[in-house]
C-alpha cells in the first residue's frame, strides 16, 4: 500500500518573487531591413539514457508505475488544490536535461517532465566532497549562492512539510523543510531553497538565472527516486503549470513558451533532441489545439480528442470519453515522462478491435510481454501496419508514424504499444513515445498546443 500524497492550497503569489534573470538580448534585421531587438531562447540538450525497446517489460512496469503516481497527485475534489509531487517515473524511456546549479555551476542530470511542477535535486550534506563523484550529486556547501528559504517565507507553503513540522518564526535559521511521497513509499526530503542556474542561450552563451526555487533533497528512498531505477537521473525539472515549475518561473522571461522534439532514438547515432524556452521553433507549417484548463488538476497539460481513426475509418467512439467532468476525473495529457500511451478503456477497447480486424500477421498470445497485441513478423522484410489518428479539438489531426505505437518486444515480434485504463478516476496520457519525431510548442500565453512534423532539425 502506498503512503497517501500531501497536497496543499495553491497560493496566489508572483513568479518574479522567486527568479531574477539575467539574460542577453540579440538584434536581427526585419523585412526591411530595420534592426531589431529580440530576447534570446533557452536551448536545453535533452539525453535519452534507457531504450525502452530493449526491456519493453520494464517500460510496461514503470510507466503503469508512474500512472498510479499521477494518479495518485489527483487532488481532494473538495477543495481546491494543486499537486506538487513529482510525477516522475522509474524505468525506462524518460529523457533528460543537463543542468547546472550553483556557484561555481554544478552539473547534474534531471528528468525533463511535463507532468509535475516542482524542480528538485539530490543534494550531498558532505563536508569533504572531495570523495563524491562529480556530477552525482548538489553540494550545496560548495555554492555560494545557495538559501533556503525561511519556514515562514509565503514560498515555503507551495510544498509539503514532512509530518510534525513546526516553524519557529523568531529563528533566523529555520529552514523551509519538505517531503513528498511516491505511490510506492518512495521519498524524496529536504530543503525548499533558491539558487542560481546557469543556462545556455540560443547564441550559446552561458544566462544566469537568480533565485529559481528547487527542492534540495538530502533524503531520497525508494525504487522511484533513486538507483538504476531512476536511470542515473539526479532530479527532476518539472515543467508542468504550477507556479513552481521551470515553465513558470523561467519560461515568464521567453513568452510563458516552451518547445521540443523528441527524436527517435533508436536510430545510430541517435539524433540530438532540445527543450527550447522561448519563441524559437515556431514554424508555418503547424497544427494547433487548445490546451484545456482542468482547475482541480492544474499541473497537467490537457488536451481534447474529438475522434479517433484506424486507416481513415472513424471509430465509435463517445468523445465525452476524452474529456473531464465537473470533478476534473478523466480527460487526456501530454505528458514527456511517460513512455507508452495510456487510454480510457472504452477507446481502448475500440482501438484494440480495430487494429485486430486490420493486422493480416499471426498473432503471439504471451502474458509475458505485457500487450494485448503481438504480432509475429518473421521473415517480412517491411512490415505493413495500420495507421492510428487523432483529431483534436479544433479539426487538427495528429498521425503519426507506426513507429510510435508498435514496438519491438522481442525477436520478429512487435506489439502495440497502449495500455488500458480502467480506473473511474483516471485519465488518458499520450506519452513521450507516441509524441516522437514531433515539434511540440507548449504555449502557455494563450493556452494552445502547436504540433508539427516539421522544424525537428531547428534551431
Amino acid at each position: 500500500m502506498g503512503l497517501p500524497f500531501l497536497r496543499i492550497l495553491l497560493l496566489s503569489i508572483f513568479i518574479s518573487s522567486f527568479t531574477d534573470l539575467s539574460s542577453s538580448t540579440r538584434t536581427h534585421s526585419n523585412e526591411n531591413g530595420v534592426l531589431e531587438e529580440e530576447d534570446e531562447y533557452l536551448k536545453l540538450k535533452l539525453v535519452h539514457i534507457n531504450d525502452p525497446y530493449s526491456s519493453p517489460q520494464k517500460t510496461l512496469v514503470s510507466d503503469s508505475h508512474r500512472l498510479s503516481v499521477l494518479l495518485s497527485t489527483l487532488p481532494n475534489r473538495k477543495a481546491l488544490k494543486t499537486p506538487v509531487v513529482s510525477g516522475a517515473s522509474s524505468g525506462s524511456g524518460q529523457y533528460f536535461v543537463s543542468f547546472r546549479v550553483g556557484t561555481p555551476p554544478q552539473k547534474i542530470l534531471l528528468v525533463a517532465d511535463t507532468g509535475s511542477d516542482l524542480v528538485w535535486v539530490k543534494c550531498s550534506a558532505c563536508r569533504d566532497c572531495s570523495r563524491h563523484e562529480k556530477g552525482t550529486s548538489f553540494f550545496p556547501r560548495h555554492s555560494s549562492t545557495f538559501a533556503p528559504f525561511h519556514c515562514y517565507d509565503s514560498s515555503c507553503q507551495l510544498v509539503p512539510q514532512p509530518p510534525k513540522t513546526h516553524c519557529n518564526k523568531t529563528r533566523m535559521h529555520s529552514t523551509c523543510r519538505y517531503q513528498y511521497s511516491y505511490a510506492d513509499g518512495s521519498r524524496s526530503s529536504g530543503f525548499f531553497s533558491r539558487e542560481t542556474t546557469t543556462l545556455q542561450t540560443s547564441s550559446g552563451k552561458s544566462t544566469k538565472f537568480k533565485n529559481l526555487a528547487f527542492g534540495c533533497g538530502f533524503n531520497i528512498s525508494g525504487n522511484s527516486v533513486s538507483g538504476a531505477s531512476f536511470n542515473g537521473a539526479h532530479g527532476v525539472m518539472g515543467l508542468g503549470q504550477g507556479p513552481i515549475s521551470f515553465s513558470t518561473q523561467v519560461g515568464k522571461k521567453f513568452g510563458n513558451k516552451f518547445s521540443y522534439c523528441l527524436m527517435d532514438y533508436t536510430i545510430s547515432p541517435p539524433p540530438t533532441s532540445y527543450l527550447i524556452l522561448g519563441k524559437a521553433n515556431t514554424i508555418k507549417k503547424m497544427n494547433f489545439t487548445p490546451l484545456l484548463a482542468n482547475p482541480l488538476s492544474p499541473t497537467f497539460y490537457y488536451i481534447g480528442i474529438q475522434s479517433v481513426e484506424v486507416n481513415g475509418k472513424k471509430l465509435d467512439i463517445d468523445p465525452s470519453i476524452w474529456e473531464f467532468d465537473e470533478e476534473g476525473n478523466g480527460g487526456t495529457i501530454m505528458d514527456s515522462g511517460t513512455t507508452l500511451s495510456f487510454l480510457a478503456e472504452p477507446a481502448y477497447l475500440e482501438i484494440l478491435d480495430a487494429f485486430d480486424a486490420e493486422i493480416e500477421y499471426p498473432r503471439i498470445f504471451d502474458p509475458a510481454l505485457g500487450f494485448d497485441l503481438c504480432i509475429n513478423v518473421t521473415g517480412v522484410k517491411k512490415v505493413s501496419l495500420p495507421l492510428l489518428s487523432f483529431r483534436f479539438v479544433g479539426n487538427s489531426l495528429f498521425s503519426p508514424p507506426a513507429t510510435n505505437y508498435f514496438i519491438d518486444a522481442a525477436d520478429d515480434i512487435m506489439c502495440l504499444a497502449l495500455q488500458s485504463v480502467s480506473s473511474p478516476l483516471g485519465f488518458s496520457v499520450l506519452g513521450n513515445l507516441m509524441q516522437q519525431g514531433y515539434l511540440f510548442v507548449f504555449d502557455r500565453e494563450v493556452s494552445k498546443l502547436g504540433f508539427s512534423r516539421h522544424g525537428c532539425a531547428l534551431p
